[in-house]
């Protein structure tokens, strides 16, 4: 996609990944939580809906019920981004930013 095009949070978009466990790059859709720079801050989502995280449907726009990881954050640059998906709608960000919130207060202050 062109590097000029913007970007922002609550757009899901598909993108080349590297997984952590190999070399490999695949194909995969995620959820920008913010843009600075040209660098994408991108949580990671998944079709498997036995995880936990925030579900995603059909209403909100989805091809198939989907999961956004929030122990699954990455940094990644707009020239992996093959194309935008959807934008969310306001209600899901804020659930995204609230339980993104939880979820570094108890990483941060676990014993």
């Amino acid at each position: 996609m062109n590097s000029g095009t913007k970007y922002k949070a609550g757009d899901v978009i598909l993108l080349q990944m590297q997984f952590s466990d190999s070399f490999k790059v695949k194909t995969r859709p995620g959820v920008i939580l913010f843009e600075e720079f040209g660098n994408l801050v991108v949580a990671g989502i998944t079709s498997n809906t036995n995880m936990q995280g925030i579900t995603l449907t059909k209403k909100d726009g989805m091809i198939k019920n989907s999961v956004i990881k929030l122990n699954y954050i990455f940094t990644t640059t707009k020239q992996l981004v093959k194309k935008k998906l959807i934008t969310l709608k306001q209600k899901k960000k804020e659930e995204i930013y609230s339980q993104l919130s939880t979820y570094t207060k108890q990483l941060i202050f676990a014993k």
